[in-house]
């Protein structure tokens, strides 16, 4: 697992914008940005985009975190509010883990703590020796 959690720790894109691994293990992650200027749409809002590559990230960490690779079959997300505040989370939970999927939920909250946006993924886990 270790070993998973630090390859999903050279993630160059979520470097780019800026988002941080705060917490990891088996089927779980916690994931957290700082919101800045390039980080909004030409409302002044949190760009959607910005939102689901931050649940996005946490979902491949926690269905990478057994050490089975594992890549996005499925993905939706459902925008509740904008986020307010400076720093935006995402906690991303296993619900389901077979030897092929795995299936998890993300939660994205602001500042406040209030609930911005539900994402939800399916994984297909690749074949490794042992999985």
């Amino acid at each position: 697992m270790d070993d998973a959690i630090e390859r999903m720790k050279q993630d160059a894109f979520a470097r780019l914008l800026g988002i941080e691994l705060v917490d990891a293990g088996p089927g779980r992650a916690a994931v957290r940005m700082t919101v800045k200027d390039e980080h909004r749409n030409s409302v002044g809002m949190v760009h959607g985009g910005v939102i689901f590559t931050l649940a996005d990230y946490a979902f491949a960490v926690a269905c990478n975190s057994h050490g089975v690779p594992a890549v996005a079959v499925q993905c939706s997300i459902s925008y509740f509010r904008p986020p307010q505040g400076a720093v935006l989370t995402a906690e991303a939970s296993e619900v389901s883990l077979t030897r092929r999927l795995g299936t998890y939920v993300v939660h994205v909250r602001d500042t406040d703590g209030d609930l911005a946006a539900l994402f939800q993924g399916m994984a297909y886990r690749k074949e490794s020796d042992g999985a």
